[in-house]
């Protein structure tokens, strides 16, 4: 199960690289956001999350460590603010120059504008 969990995390990994590495504002901005699915998924799976266990040290000793679920929803609500203003960023960009294009280029075919 665990290798299944790692590979996720590789896949979203480099799937993410990937659309970063493309040359129009929208992949990048998916790519982004499959890097932060990711690294959430990466910081909860190093929790080590224990089933039917209380969240703070009890009678019996097994006990769930609340941090990385603080940090992941934490990097949920940041995560997605700052989506949100790329996107509205991306679109600015958009209006103002006439193309999503990364580097003056409107396409993947380098054709400049």
């Amino acid at each position: 199960m665990s290798w299944l969990f790692a590979g996720l995390i590789g896949s979203l990994t480099a799937a993410g690289i990937y659309l970063i590495l493309r040359a129009q504002t929208f992949p990048v901005v998916l790519g982004l956001t499959l890097l932060s699915y990711a690294v959430n998924l990466f910081l909860f799976g190093m929790g080590r999350l224990n089933t039917n266990a209380a969240p703070v040290l009890g009678a019996n000793g097994a006990y769930t460590d609340p941090l990385p679920q603080a940090l992941v929803l934490t990097a949920i609500v940041i995560a997605f603010a700052m989506t949100a203003f790329v996107i509205v960023l991306a679109l600015f960009t958009r209006h103002t120059l006439g193309g999503d294009g990364v580097n003056g280029r409107d396409d993947d075919r380098g054709e400049p504008r």
